[in-house]
């Protein structure tokens, strides 16, 4: 558990200064060859589980410790063993003993007993810390205060299911390729290699216990792919028809793209603006026996990569705040500031407006996002519409006219479908 536990600390430290916890753990384990497919599993649910409940932590550990804690690993070793001691189930003599020890590589022997001594007085006034915790919004929710009031703003009814929402575990959702086979089938196929799911309304494969994709039936052979439900809603709304010209204008990491071009044959460009991510791209769809024209641009540059031939179908799956996907990347709560909504919906405007011109007379652009702030979707797309006489928002979208609110079988997802007239 030491190593576990202090390659854990690390990350969730690497996060609170600023950097992604995909990218952080990607570098973990490059850094330490000799971790278990179950040690990298122990890292990553203890460094979500901190993140998810970082409020609460934080608020417990400043009861313990009223000074800042200077070192920066030091402060995210005690959250992680905190975390730990209220919701890993872990023996507590365990989670300390080793704690201490992780102490020891970060400073000397004061270190080790400060932590010891943190650890030991959570332990003997557990409850009243929690409860003084639990009494800002911050510690209950376990979100910045500026999160908070934004989600009662936008949703006064709604925000406490909504917040909660995002601190629990995320379903793990499946896409049958409809190439290859119904979802009817591949849950035979489920069954047979002894994993529960149900189908959801348009096909979505729910499973009942997450596991590794290498023990899915048939994925490597592209029978299927892992893709929420939420997310599932974008390739059948767009209505589409063999020989179209469609063009995904932020592709990465190419769920979308494989959908629609699972559905239909139609000349499918992928486009993104990462050099990176737009890897996936291409080896998702090989995997699913798939093909696509895939290029490295800047969607709204439309100068740089468009031939002046009209597209059918325009996805737009814009970059936003993630605000509707914080149960699977629980650091985007910390990693976000208040600034960055009004940010995100000036990139998605210049997008819409760029975009709008490759689109022909009588086709359709969906608008997507995976946040919940109505500055990133429905102001985004009234004022877009006020603004263009020829785009007409069509109805008939999912959930509540487009807004899709993370629940037990999906994320948080906005839907816009408009048609150029």
């Amino acid at each position: 558990m030491r190593n576990i536990q202090h390659i854990a600390a690390q990350s969730v430290a690497a996060v609170l200064s600023g950097r992604n916890l995909n990218h952080t753990l990607e570098a973990a384990w490059k850094r330490a060859h000799a971790l278990t497919r179950a040690d990298r599993g122990a890292i990553q649910d203890l460094c979500y589980g901190t993140l998810r409940h970082l409020g609460r932590l934080r608020a417990v550990l400043l009861q313990l410790v009223p000074r800042p804690v200077e070192k920066p690993e030091l402060q995210s070793l005690l959250l992680v063993a905190l975390y730990q001691l209220e919701y890993s189930g872990a023996a507590p003599y365990a989670v300390v003993d080793h704690a201490v020890e992780c102490a020891a590589k970060i400073g000397g022997r004061h270190v080790k007993a400060f932590v010891n001594a943190v650890l030991r007085n959570f332990q003997r006034g557990r409850a009243a810390l929690l409860k003084e915790a639990d009494s800002t919004d911050s510690g209950y929710y376990s979100y910045p205060a500026w999160w908070i009031e934004r989600l009662r703003r936008d949703f006064p009814s709604e925000a406490q299911n909504i917040l909660q929402t995002g601190n629990t575990h995320p379903p793990m959702t499946l896409r049958v390729n409809r190439r290859r086979g119904t979802p009817q089938e591949y849950l035979q196929e489920l069954e047979r290699a002894g994993l529960g799911a149900r189908i959801l309304d348009g096909g979505a494969l729910n499973l009942l216990r997450p596991v590794p994709v290498e023990q899915l039936p048939g994925f490597g052979q592209g029978m299927v792919s892992v893709q929420d439900a939420g997310a599932q809603f974008a390739a059948r709304l767009l209505d589409l028809s063999d020989g179209m010209r469609v063009l995904d204008a932020c592709a990465a990491p190419g769920g979308k793209t494989a959908h629609m071009l699972e559905l239909g044959d139609v000349d499918m460009t992928a486009l993104d603006a990462d050099p990176a991510r737009l890897k996936r791209v291409s080896s998702n769809l090989e995997r699913l026996g798939l093909s696509a024209r895939v290029s490295c641009a800047d969607a709204a540059a439309i100068d740089a990569w468009w031939d002046n031939r009209p597209f059918d179908r325009v996805l737009l799956d814009a970059p936003c705040t993630a605000s509707g996907v914080v149960r699977r990347h629980p650091d985007i709560k910390w990693l976000r500031r208040p600034g960055d909504v009004r940010r995100f919906a000036e990139q998605q405007q210049r997008l819409l407006e760029a975009l709008w011109k490759v689109l022909g007379r009588g086709g359709k652009l969906l608008y997507v996002t995976c946040s919940i702030f109505m500055e990133e979707n429905q102001e985004r797309i009234g004022g877009f519409a006020a603004r263009h006489p020829d785009a007409r928002v069509l109805g008939a979208m999912p959930g509540r006219d487009g807004l899709l609110l993370p629940d037990n079988d999906h994320d948080g997802f906005y839907y816009a479908l408009l048609q150029k007239d």
